[in-house]
C-alpha cells in the first residue's frame, strides 16, 4: 500500500519515514495517529498525488466518506496520467457511498470503463453489466463469502441467503473494496473474484429464515428453490452450500462446487453435526434427507410457501422449526 512518487523528485525523507511509519500504524488499526502522520506528509509534500491518495486511502479504511472524497478530488488532480490510475477508483467508491452519482460516473470513466448513459433522474450508474461475483460480508469479523450480482464497480446485490452471523440478508446491497481477495471457480471453468464488503449500503426488508426440511430427493430440495424463486425471494440448503474454510483458503483460488456424497474437499472445515457438506454427510449415502434450509421470504409468505411445498408431494417433504434469525 505504500506509494513513492514517481515524477518531478523525490519526496523527502521525512515524507517517506512519516507514510512509513502512518501504514504501520493502519495496519494495527491506530488510524487516529495514522491520520495525523499523512497529513503531516502531505504538509510536507502537498504537491504530490500520493499524499493525498495516501489520506483518501486512510478516510476508506475510516469509512469517512467526505474527507476520502475531498482527498481522492486532490490527488486525482494532481495525477500525470489520463486512466487507469487507482485514485480514480477510490474517489468512485466514495462517490458511491455519498450517492454523488455525477461524480462516480466521472470516476469509472476516467479510470478507463464504459459507463452506459444516465437510467434515472439521479444519473446513477446502472447497466453497467459487471456480472456476477462474490463477496466477503463482516471481513474482519466471522467472515462469509456469498454470491452477488455486481450493479456497478463498488456495489455488489446479495443473491445468496447469507448466514444469520453476518448480520446481512438476501437482497441487500453492500459497498465493496476495488481489489479481490480470492476467487472462486466454477466447473465450467469459470473464475469470480471475491470482493470484500466495506459496510451496508442498503438494507434489505426481507428477513432470513431457517427451517428444517425433510426432503426425499434432491428434486425434493429443488422444487422449494425453485418455488421460491417463483414467488420473487429465495431459499438455499445450507447443508449443501455452506462450506467452513480457513482464512487462508478462503482468500485462495477456491471451487464453487460443495461436493455432495463421496466428494471429500480437503478445504473445507466443517465437522459432523455443523453446517457445511462434511457436516451432512452420512457413510455410503449419496443424500441426506434432513436438510438445514435458509429462506429468505416475507412472514405472511414464508408458512404457506413450505405448506405449498409439502402439499404438491406429501410423501416425500416435510418441514419443521421454523425461526426468524435475520
Amino acid at each position: 500500500m505504500r506509494i513513492f512518487g514517481k515524477g518531478r523528485h523525490r519526496p523527502s525523507a521525512s515524507w517517506r519515514q512519516a507514510t512509513d511509519r502512518a501504514f504501520t500504524l493502519i495496519g494495527d488499526g491506530r488510524y487516529e495517529d495514522a491520520g495525523a502522520l499523512l497529513t503531516r506528509a502531505a504538509d510536507l509534500e502537498p504537491w504530490l498525488s500520493e499524499s493525498w491518495f495516501n489520506l483518501a486511502l486512510l478516510h476508506k479504511f475510516r469509512h469517512d466518506w467526505e474527507q476520502a472524497r475531498a482527498a481522492g478530488l486532490r490527488a486525482v488532480a494532481l495525477l500525470d496520467r489520463d486512466t487507469g490510475a487507482p485514485d480514480w477508483w477510490n474517489v468512485g467508491i466514495a462517490a458511491t457511498a455519498l450517492q454523488d452519482w455525477p461524480l462516480a460516473r466521472r470516476a469509472w470513466q476516467a479510470y478507463g470503463l464504459k459507463v452506459p448513459g444516465p437510467a434515472t433522474d439521479s444519473g446513477e450508474p446502472l447497466g453497467m453489466d459487471l456480472g456476477s461475483a462474490a463477496v466477503r460480508l463482516s471481513p474482519e469479523g466471522e467472515a462469509e463469502v456469498v454470491w452477488g450480482r455486481r450493479l456497478d464497480p463498488a456495489r455488489i446485490e446479495v443473491l445468496s441467503i447469507p448466514l444469520p452471523s453476518s448480520g446481512r440478508r438476501w437482497g441487500e446491497v453492500v459497498l465493496h473494496d476495488g481489489v479481490p481477495h480470492g476467487e472462486r471457480s466454477t466447473a465450467a471453468g469459470h473464475t469470480y473474484p471475491v470482493f470484500d464488503e466495506i459496510e451496508l449500503w442498503a438494507p434489505s426488508p426481507v428477513p432470513t429464515w431457517v427451517v428444517l426440511l425433510e426432503a426425499a430427493s434432491e428434486a425434493d430440495r429443488d422444487a422449494l428453490e425453485q418455488l421460491a424463486s417463483d414467488a420473487g425471494f429465495a431459499a438455499e440448503d445450507w447443508s449443501s452450500s455452506v462450506r467452513l474454510l480457513c482464512r487462508m483458503c478462503s482468500e485462495s483460488r477456491m471451487p464453487s462446487d460443495e461436493g455432495d456424497g463421496e466428494h471429500l474437499d480437503p478445504h473445507d472445515h466443517s465437522e459432523p453435526g455443523h453446517p457445511g457438506p462434511l457436516g451432512h454427510r452420512t457413510d455410503g449415502q449419496l443424500w441426506v434427507p434432513e436438510r438445514e434450509c435458509g429462506i429468505a421470504a416475507p412472514a405472511a409468505l414464508v408458512r404457506g410457501l413450505l405448506d405449498g411445498w409439502v402439499a404438491d408431494s406429501p410423501d416425500s417433504r416435510d418441514w419443521r422449526d421454523l425461526e426468524e434469525v435475520c
